[in-house]
């Protein structure tokens, strides 16, 4: 095993094999292999953890090292596992949920996990153990990262729970369930013009809910608030494109995203109210960008060639440059219909947030860069002119800065 964790990069195969024969070698010692593999395994599981990783992360990395979807199925068995060692108290609400979107974890309890995943994933057991080892290997050589909220069993630690929201008007679950529901009329319509408008409105309504919920948080007798992070996976293809959509719609709710290419996420920060707003609209507007682009993809160029990966990273980043802006738009409508309302007092409790929300970001990320996405995400006039607008069909196509411009994404140094 030893072998297997400490194998260079060129070697890693070679090594899990070996070390897989030399388990197999002996089935007298069956039972205690099994059992003595899973507690290694819980310990380099507690031990990404410990390294600042959460579930949902570690089961993306698989997924991405390995191109297979067998291993991540394999590591989410693992974390099961281990979280079985957790009371349900000990598990901040982030962590909790992402291990409820798990697949239904097998048995772990020595010789019958392994028999169990043999058995599902129709393997031999000499393929499974050389599997087991080489995603230990992986887990054993995961970077340490920034961590986004508190290991589980060890309380709020440096990093407290985010508070549950409270909206002043006592509605918070039927408005992000009115919000949910505008976002899945968006996805589903087959017309672009009212997608565009379902998710506006959207918007508009996070924008609303967050003011509310700074306004709550500024009371004389608030227990106060302070920004936290969230991980948000980043998927390729196109990563840096979606990335730039990512930190679009940040943006646009007051929150900073930083993207870590290496490790397929970006982590956002800012208050729990925007973070679940850019959550939640993120992951609707990349199903939206892509069934456009489908659609898109359907026809053929000018030219009469089917549509290549400049036309897709170029439609992609013009979608992101004018969902920016629409979202920019209906953020600040709301806020300057809630400073109507309440008078000079909106305006300082917003600019102290994104104050905060800076500082939050600088302390978690002080080397960060800015890099800028030109030239190849942007070659294809066409692609560029189709994403703006998929992203904004009520007007003429054609970007605001043209197929020559340029973007940019905050990046971990």
């Amino acid at each position: 095993m030893g072998r297997a964790l400490h194998a260079p990069d060129g070697g890693i195969e070679e090594a899990c094999d070996a070390g897989a024969s030399l388990l197999c070698a002996d089935p007298g010692i069956r039972t205690a292999v099994d059992a003595e593999l899973l507690c290694r395994a819980e310990e380099l599981v507690r031990r990404a953890w410990e390294r600042g990783w959460q579930p949902a992360d570690v089961v993306r990395t698989v997924r991405r090292a390995r191109e297979d979807a067998r291993p991540a199925r394999l590591a989410a068995d693992l974390i099961a596992a281990e979280s079985r060692r957790y009371a349900d108290e000990d598990l901040p609400p982030r962590w909790a949920a992402q291990l409820g979107e798990l697949p239904g974890p097998l048995r772990s309890d020595g010789g019958p996990w392994f028999d169990a995943a043999a058995r599902r994933e129709s393997l031999d057991r000499f393929t499974l153990l050389s599997e087991v080892l080489a995603l230990l290997g992986l887990l054993f050589r995961l970077p340490r990262t920034e961590p986004v909220g508190p290991v589980p069993g060890t309380g709020a630690g440096r990093f407290p729970d985010p508070p549950a929201a409270t909206s002043p008007r006592g509605d918070e679950p039927k408005l992000l369930g009115r919000i949910r529901a505008l976002l899945a009329k968006a996805e589903a319509t087959g017309f672009p013009e009212e997608a565009e408008a379902f998710t506006v409105k959207a918007q508009q309504l996070m924008a609303r809910h967050s003011i509310d919920e700074a306004m709550l948080a500024a009371g004389p007798n608030a227990p106060g608030d302070a920004p936290s992070a969230c991980r948000i996976g980043v998927d390729r293809p196109y990563e840096s494109s979606r990335a730039l959509l990512l930190d679009a719609v940040a943006a646009a709710n007051r929150c900073q995203a930083v993207w870590s290419g290496d490790l397929g996420f970006s982590t956002v920060v800012g208050y729990e109210a925007d973070l679940r707003a850019v959550e939640l609209l993120y992951t609707s507007l990349l199903v939206q960008a892509t069934t456009a682009m489908s659609r898109a993809e359907t026809g053929r160029s000018r030219a009469g060639r089917k549509r290549t990966k400049t036309f897709r990273q170029s439609f992609l980043v013009a979608y992101a440059g004018r969902i920016r802006e629409r979202l920019t738009e209906a953020a600040e409508q709301a806020a300057g219909e809630s400073a109507a309302g309440l008078g000079g007092r909106l305006l300082p409790v917003l600019a102290a947030r994104e104050t905060a929300v800076a500082g939050e970001t600088e302390r978690r990320f002080p080397s960060r860069t800015r890099h800028a996405i030109r030239g190849a995400g942007v070659r294809d006039a066409e692609g560029w002119s189709h994403g703006t607008a998929a992203a904004d069909r009520a007007r003429l196509p054609g970007g605001p800065t043209g197929p020559e411009g340029s973007a940019q994404v905050s990046r971990r140094a």
